[in-house]
Order: structure tokens, then sequence, then C-alpha cells
């Protein structure tokens, strides 16, 4: 783990280059996850016009530069992203860790059924798996994953 990490919420002037993190994170070779469906582009006005004036966005930096971006969306982990370079280091999970802290009533979150990896990552910090979908509910028409840590109302699923 990155021992000078600093996690602090998204900010007006960090919202380029958090969105190009999501972008490159998203396209990384060996990423399991469908193509994004929408531009680099629309994803960087997004940062900016949803994510930072809803507040439920935060970075990790290391030496100034962001590393990962996690957002919540009410009791959902909404996106969890970490540059392709810094992943494997417990920068994902430090922000694991904070959305647990921020939303101790529990969590939870969608992944791709096709990124396996994810699914075995919440897992370890305790994520349970409470059902699949063929992907209709979501802009990429992907099968997806729901799953839920802690007292989260959805856990009565399991």
């Amino acid at each position: 783990m990155i021992d000078d990490l600093l996690v602090r919420p998204l900010e007006p002037s960090d919202t380029g280059e958090a969105a190009a993190l999501w972008w490159r994170s998203r396209h990384a070779d060996g990423a399991q996850l469908p193509p994004a469906i929408h531009t680099a582009e629309q994803v960087a006005t997004w940062f900016a016009d949803v994510l930072l004036p809803d507040g439920q966005t935060w970075l990790a930096l290391d030496d100034g530069r962001i590393v990962a971006v996690l957002t919540l969306d009410g009791d959902d982990l909404d996106q969890l992203y970490v540059a392709p370079e810094a992943a494997g280091q417990g920068i994902g999970s430090a922000l694991v860790d904070l959305a647990k802290d921020l939303r101790p009533g529990g969590l939870a979150l969608w992944t791709f059924q096709s990124n396996t990896r994810a699914q075995a990552f919440y897992s370890r910090h305790g994520f349970q798996e409470v059902r699949r979908t063929d992907g209709a509910a979501n802009e990429e028409r992907a099968p997806d994953v729901r799953m839920v840590w802690g007292r989260h109302p959805e856990a009565d699923l399991t």
C-alpha cells in the first residue's frame, strides 16, 4: 500500500484528471468490462456536472496525482476505479474501507458478471452476491451481479 496516500473529496479542478483515470481504468489491457458507451468527453462532463455537485465522490492521491476514484450514491458503492499502474497496492481496499466507514448501515453495488476480479475483490471485503441479472437495466446491457455488505436491506435476499 502507498504510505502517503491522501484521500479527499472531488474538487472542481479534479474533474478532468478524475474522468481521464476512469476512462483509462475502464479501457486498460485486461479490463474485464464491456466498452464504455459514452465518449471520454461525455465522461468528463458527467464528472463535472453530476458527480462534483452531488458531493459523493472521493479521490485517492499519491504525490498529488489521482490514483483512484470512489463514488457513493446513497448506500450504493457506485464507482470504484484504480489507475492501472497503481492496482494491487491496497488503494481500492482503502477506498472500500472509507465507503464502509461512511455507510456503516451497509452498502450495495453492481459489477459486471464478466468482471470476476471485481467480484473476488468485493467478496474478500465481505460483500455477498444477492442476485444476477441479464443486464437489461444497465446502460451497457451487459449481465451484472448485485452484491451487498453489512446490514444493507438487500442482505435479506441472501
